[in-house]
């Protein structure tokens, strides 16, 4: 499932059923984005109840504090089915918000870029 809304594009892949729900975005999360993606997202945690959720975020390029809070509920979200928040590949800006707030003390993040350059 692909949908846009304002400045951001958001693809579920319902694929994996209860075992893994993929999130893809890309654009920008600000607060109105940030809403309308944590519906979407939501819905389908709920639908599903996935082991693992995995929101792809090399597609953006702008996030601010309600991006934190988008990541965070859906952290206690799937906590509350059971299953584990997994970010992946967040931009160096995005991961200095991220290291800032104390979320990656929270939340597993997937680096790969980073890996396959040698600084795991």
């Amino acid at each position: 499932m692909q949908k846009t809304n304002r400045n951001c594009s958001l693809f579920i892949s319902e694929d994996g059923g209860s075992e893994e729900l993929l999130v893809v975005l890309k654009g920008e999360i600000d607060h109105h984005s940030a809403v309308w993606v944590r519906t979407e997202i939501d819905e389908k945690i709920m639908r599903y109840r996935p082991s693992r959720t995995v929101m792809d975020l090399s597609g953006i390029s702008f996030m601010d504090s309600s991006g934190i809070g988008l990541i965070m509920g859906r952290h206690t979200r799937m906590q509350a089915v059971g299953g584990l928040l997994v970010v992946r590949e967040p931009n160096e800006r995005i991961m200095k918000i991220f290291e800032l707030a104390g979320l990656t003390r929270i939340v597993s993040v997937e680096r790969e870029s980073r890996k396959r350059r040698g600084r795991a």
